[in-house]
């Protein structure tokens, strides 16, 4: 009788083990990939810096600033972070771990390598005033999409087409060449990579499965901190053209 009267409180007691390592196991897990998305902002941050003062000197360009600012190799510097998203998009789930990082890493200064310019055109007080802006506002959002019981998948598509929509009219206004028009993509820009943030969020959360290996899972933080970097500096960058001082 006593293990039939005991049968509840074992199962109830079994069931709350298994939702704890569950549990454990997804916090290790979107620990993995937050830290995997600050290393990767940090590689973009101290690259870009580095290469503002390798190309710049007392107000003028070097031979190194000539190269990557003002000769045909810049549409290297440029499109070279594009075509490393996409291989490590497409080649991910090939790739060992280490390899996987060691992309992630490589894109990242790549990345840094292009961003440069913004030290060129804007102050450096206004822009680390805009990174702990769009940080705080990062944060924020990626815990709304981490503790949400919300469906956000509904959001996730109206915010992906959004993108589509910026992305035309930025190829748009590289002709029309207006700043209203301007105005209006940094706004749009702003609130799209908000929605994506939570959304991704959201998404990489349930991602996580507790019986993946190591492998597997490891990739998974990989791409859900691609996903977590690309949306905090596409943030920062629109913030950015709202609140940075141009030099």
């Amino acid at each position: 009788m006593a293990d039939f009267r005991n049968y509840n409180a074992r199962v109830a007691g079994a069931g709350t083990r298994a939702d704890a390592g569950i549990d454990e196991g997804l916090r290790s897990y979107m620990l993995k990939v937050y830290n995997l998305m600050a290393l990767g902002l940090a590689i973009t941050g101290l690259a870009a810096w580095g290469s503002f003062n390798l190309a710049v000197a007392d107000g003028q360009l070097t031979g190194f600033g000539q190269l990557i600012y003002a000769s045909g190799f810049r549409w290297v510097v440029i499109l070279a972070p594009l075509a490393m998203v996409f291989f490590l998009s497409f080649r991910v789930h090939t790739m060992s771990v280490a390899a996987a990082q060691a992309t992630f890493w490589a894109y990242a200064a790549l990345v840094g390598l292009s961003l440069s310019t913004i030290f060129l055109v804007y102050t450096g007080e206004s822009i680390v005033q805009t990174f702990f802006i769009t940080a705080t506002a990062f944060g924020s959002l990626s815990l709304y999409g981490y503790t949400t019981k919300r469906d956000l998948s509904g959001l996730g598509s109206f915010m992906v087409m959004g993108l589509f929509g910026i992305i035309i009219a930025m190829i748009v206004n590289i002709f029309l060449q207006s700043s209203a028009l301007q105005f209006a993509i940094s706004g749009i820009g702003v609130l799209v990579f908000a929605g994506l943030t939570a959304y991704d969020t959201q998404s990489i959360k349930e991602m996580y499965f507790e019986g993946d290996d190591d492998v597997v899972a490891g990739r998974k933080a990989i791409m859900g901190a691609l996903r977590l970097y690309l949306d905090f500096l596409n943030l920062f960058m629109f913030l950015l053209q709202f609140l940075g001082n141009r030099e």
